[in-house]
């Protein structure tokens, strides 16, 4: 049984080392998107390469997280999370010093690799090491710090790219990490999951990867019109049946279909996909316009988006508390009305747009919704399956939130009718992104139909801190996994 204690020195230092593990791939979903239209004008880069840069990240986090966290389970989840976070600060070090776009944008695709390894372990670390009586409080902090990491990322993010440059929002990464790292190694006790044997799913996770990446690509190069595109889809679409059919049929499946057989499970996915698809495309829009149309700096961007990310800190755990009360339909059919309701509002974002009045409205409607239905979306994915599988439910349901985000960059502009160089031309990008918002107000309609529909029971109360006190605005929290020796406990 762990016995870390967190009012020691030794919790101290696990506590701090996962807060700052967690933070760097978390912030590294967002705070990018702020720096943008710089990175596009140092680079002398097009919309579908800014797209790119977000994705490839995007790309691998998604395709691998649930394999790092069998991973850790095998191997080690101090060891993994240690090479996890070596590896993405080695990657984002190329990223700070990349000479053109192509070399940013693999480089951003090696980050997701070091993302999926650290992710799943961070939570993970403090489930196996904390004492039982210290174990909630632990997660409390380590969510409520995350939390405050989030919502201060893209204010932090836009001062970079105002003051040292974009590239040292990748940079800093790397101080970071070698302070992370030793910490880790020194004292975090190992643990993993020593009945876990068999084979691991590589065959499942390449395939599901490479569906994601070929239908991003489609959807990026799109607007060529080329023969590649095509075949690309094509590809992408039966990668994705391939993957399916593995899955079926491994004895050790990296997402066993089975768990599907929960229609509350699946229901929620599909909400989860509308909800983090309409999210996703959002904040990557909402970025650029407040900056090329709006006229905004990075550092006054970064800063118009924090009334999200503060709302859902404050006000999250109300919220959980809540819908453990009243059930989860209504806050996931009335929160994500409401978020459509601020994205329409975002309609009133154009030149010299004035922040009291124009943007800041949309941002507290936005904020009200997500606060809504992210808590009680996660607790329903939790309660919906048993608890054994806790940890690869919340896995699976974090995975989907990043594909929706993914493909939701890719198409959005493709939909709105957004061309290459859209970003460089005010008007061009401010027509294009009044397209974008109905949009994705109207995929959140849908989530709430969804969600009206086919969510009926009420699953047992989820008063983990991790649902309640979470921060981030493109992903659900992850449910740290659990040994099959520690569900006794």
């Amino acid at each position: 049984m762990p016995d870390v204690r967190l009012a020691s020195t030794q919790g101290r230092w696990i506590l701090l080392t996962t807060v700052l593990g967690s933070s760097m791939a978390m912030l590294d979903s967002t705070v990018v998107n702020v720096a943008l239209p710089r990175i596009g004008r140092d680079l002398d880069a097009d919309l579908a390469a800014l797209q790119w840069t977000v994705n490839a990240y995007m790309l691998t986090l998604a395709g691998l997280i649930l394999l790092g966290g069998s991973l850790g389970d095998r191997y080690g989840r101090r060891r993994v999370f240690v090479v996890g976070v070596v590896w993405f600060a080695a990657a984002s070090l190329l990223c700070g010093l990349a000479p053109g776009v192509e070399v940013l944008i693999a480089a951003r695709a090696l980050q997701g690799i070091g993302g999926a390894l650290l992710t799943p372990g961070s939570l993970a670390l403090i489930q196996a090491s904390f004492h039982p009586d210290d174990r909630a409080r632990a997660v409390g902090l380590w969510s409520g710090f995350g939390g405050i990491g989030a919502a201060v990322g893209p204010f932090v993010g836009g001062w970079l790219v105002d003051g040292p440059g974009w590239r040292w929002v990748f940079l800093l990464n790397v101080p970071v990490a070698l302070v992370c790292a030793p910490i880790a190694v020194r004292h975090v006790p190992e643990s993993g999951d020593g009945t876990r044997h068999g084979r691991f799913d590589v065959l499942g996770a390449a395939l599901g990867a490479l569906s994601l990446a070929l239908v991003t690509y489609a959807l990026i190069e799109a607007p060529k019109g080329s023969a590649t595109v095509a075949v690309a889809a094509v590809a992408g679409v039966g990668a994705g049946a391939a993957f399916v059919r593995v899955e079926r049929h491994r004895s050790d499946p990296m997402m066993p279909p089975d768990i599907f057989r929960s229609r509350q499970f699946t229901a929620v996915n599909l909400v989860t996909l509308c909800v983090y698809a309409a999210f996703g495309g959002f904040f990557f829009l909402a970025a650029l316009q407040l900056q090329v149309v709006a006229g905004y700096s990075a550092l006054a961007a970064g800063a118009a988006l924090l009334p999200t990310t503060g709302l859902m800190l404050l006000f999250s755990a109300r919220s959980g508390a809540l819908a453990d009360r009243i059930g989860p339909r209504i806050p996931l059919t009335v929160g994500p009305l409401v978020c459509a309701a601020g994205m329409l509002l975002m309609l009133r974002v154009g030149p010299d747009a004035v922040y009291v009045s124009d943007v800041l409205p949309a941002l507290l409607v936005l904020g009200t919704g997500m606060v809504t239905l992210v808590a009680p979306l996660t607790a329903t994915v939790l309660g919906s399956v048993d608890t054994a599988r806790a940890g690869l439910a919340s896995g699976i349901n974090n995975a989907a939130a990043r594909a929706a985000g993914l493909i939701a960059v890719a198409a959005l502009p493709l939909l709105a009718g957004m061309g290459e160089e859209a970003y460089r031309s005010a008007p061009a990008f401010d027509a294009a992104f009044r397209r974008a918002m109905p949009i994705c107000a109207g995929v959140l309609v849908v989530g709430a139909v969804v969600a009206f529909a086919t969510v009926r029971s009420l699953p047992p109360g989820c008063r983990k801190p991790e649902c309640l006190r979470h921060a981030s605005v493109v992903t659900p929290p992850l449910e740290g996994q659990r040994s099959k020796a520690r569900l006794g406990e």
